[in-house]
Formats: C-alpha cells, structure tokens, sequence
C-alpha cells in the first residue's frame, strides 16, 4: 500500500485535503443521520435503523428475507439483527414465516402495518433529505450527486468481506 510522504506533521496530517473531505463527508452524514432519524422517530415512532430494515423488507417483497440477507444488507451481525427484528415483530411491523428453501431457516416480511410505517416514515424521508441533503447544493448538480453517492456506496459495499 502506497503511503503519502508528504504527511511529516500532525498539523499536515489534521490538513491534508483527503483527510479533511473524508472528514466533511462523515461529519455530514453522521449530522444528517441524527436530523433525519430523530424526525423519522418523532413522527413515525420507529429508530432510523427500523426504517433502513422495512425499507429492505419493501424492496424485497414476497416472501420475504432471511435474518442473514438483513444483517448483510446493514452491515450487522445476525445476532444484532434478530434482536432488532424481535422489537419489531413486538410492535407488529414483520412477521416471521417459514423459509420454504431452508427447513432451519426463517423469512422476515413486512405487516401491514410495516407497510404504512414504511409509507409514512418514507414521505417524511423525501421532504427532509430534500430539505437537508439537496436542497443545499446547485440545482444542476444534484442528481449527478446522487449518482455519485451511489457508486461510493456500492464501491464500499463490494470492498466488505461477506458476513458469515
């Protein structure tokens, strides 16, 4: 791996350009995350990382997702995921079914009240990631923006090792 040798000082290093855009990106995403996920919490009554699992379960429709699938999609463990998965099912947004490809396994899908959750939480979404993600940049800039976001995304997604 090839190393910068430019950076001699802490000072240079608490300044070098990359730093400091890796920095800005997650410094905007941990910020947006907390404004985005509170008001998902405060209007819809669910965590911002129920929202991210029904938006997962809607995405992948019937019959639905094994725990594995889920904890891959969002980088978890299988264990922090049944947790999370419990909670919901408590509130009645999943429903756990029989997996018809694996005899110990089990799917996870959405209720019908998942769906409304995830309909409602979702149309706040938009308006606020409208309002606090684009709405801050030019206006001919923002979807190629977003295209940009999603090849950063799927570029770290590919570079993670596989969940066991």
């Amino acid at each position: 791996m090839a190393r910068d040798t430019r950076i001699t000082t802490a000072e240079q290093a608490a300044n070098d350009q990359l730093v400091l855009a890796f920095g800005w990106l997650q410094g905007s995403a941990n910020r947006l995350e907390y404004i985005l996920g509170r008001a998902v919490e405060e209007e819809c009554g669910i965590s911002h990382l129920m929202f991210e699992v029904l938006l997962i379960l809607g995405r992948a429709g019937e019959p639905g997702m094994s725990m594995r699938a889920i904890a891959q999609e969002r980088v978890l463990t299988t264990g922090g995921v049944t947790r999370l998965v419990d909670r919901m099912e408590a509130a009645g947004l999943v429903a756990r079914a029989e997996n018809p490809g694996d005899r110990r396994g089990r799917l996870v899908r959405l209720t019908r009240l998942g769906e409304e959750t995830v309909v409602r939480a979702a149309r706040l979404h938009v308006e606020n990631v409208r309002r606090y993600l684009l709405d801050p940049l030019p206006a001919e800039r923002r979807e190629q923006f977003a295209r940009d976001l999603r090849t950063l995304s799927m570029s770290a997604r590919d570079a993670l090792p596989r969940l066991r």
